[in-house]
């Protein structure tokens, strides 16, 4: 039914727990495949990936287009599932998301639906609490979801949509915004994420978030708001 896609970099602790959480739903059939697509780690990530039985594939490219290329590599699921590796799925989400895809099949517009999860961060105290509250007003009200939020899709719509384009960064609010508000659907499970790192100077931060604001709210096309972004 799923394929999933991870890109990753040095991701080697991180894809340990992301994969953790879809081993339940590959037990019941709701997973087909994991394609894991590198771009270029000197960790441990593809003896991780390989211990888990993922598909491995090695592109030196931005992460848009080894996006890209996961999908395109996948044969077995109908259905894409984007995820980042910092981004752990709660327990329980593949049965949410097999009901939302069998809800899909049967409605006259459900293969040009797509679905992404909840965002929450793992670190305790209220600045985290509060980046979950505005990650939540922003992807109802503006329908722009996060990468770290998961992206579920159907193979025949990502075609239809172009897929992801080659751009360096904000390559999730460029896809969100070509899928348009109203098909995407906020699943009540959430994404656990890791968050920002702390090496990320404050400078660096806030030129981040103006760009995904221009794209968000002032809807500027993202290959323009990528330069801010930097």
């Amino acid at each position: 039914m799923i394929s999933v896609i991870i890109p990753t970099k040095n991701s080697e602790t991180d894809l340990v727990h992301a994969l953790s959480a879809l081993v339940p739903a590959a037990a019941e059939g709701v997973i087909r495949e994991v394609i894991v697509v590198d771009g270029g780690s000197s960790d441990n990530t593809e003896q991780v990936a390989d211990a888990a039985g993922c598909e491995w594939v090695s592109l030196h490219a931005p992460r848009s287009e080894r996006l890209s290329f996961g999908a395109s590599r996948s044969r077995r699921g109908d259905w894409l599932l984007f995820l980042h590796p910092e981004s752990i799925l709660e327990s329980g989400w593949h049965h949410e998301a097999q009901a939302f895809v069998e809800r899909a099949s049967r409605a006259p517009n459900g293969d040009r639906t797509v679905a992404s999860f909840r965002l929450r961060y793992e670190a305790f105290g209220l600045s985290a609490r509060v980046s979950e509250s505005i990650a939540a007003l922003r992807s109802q009200l503006l329908g722009m979801p996060y990468g770290n939020q998961g992206l579920l899709i159907s193979r025949q719509f990502y075609k239809k949509l172009g897929g992801h384009r080659p751009l360096p960064e904000l390559e999730d609010l460029d896809i969100a915004k070509r899928i348009g508000r109203s098909r995407i659907v906020f699943l009540r499970a959430a994404a656990v994420s890791s968050g920002q790192t702390e090496r990320e100077g404050v400078i660096s931060r806030l030129r981040q978030a103006l760009a995904r604001f221009c794209v968000g709210t002032l809807r500027i096309p993202a290959s323009v708001a990528v330069k801010l972004h930097g």
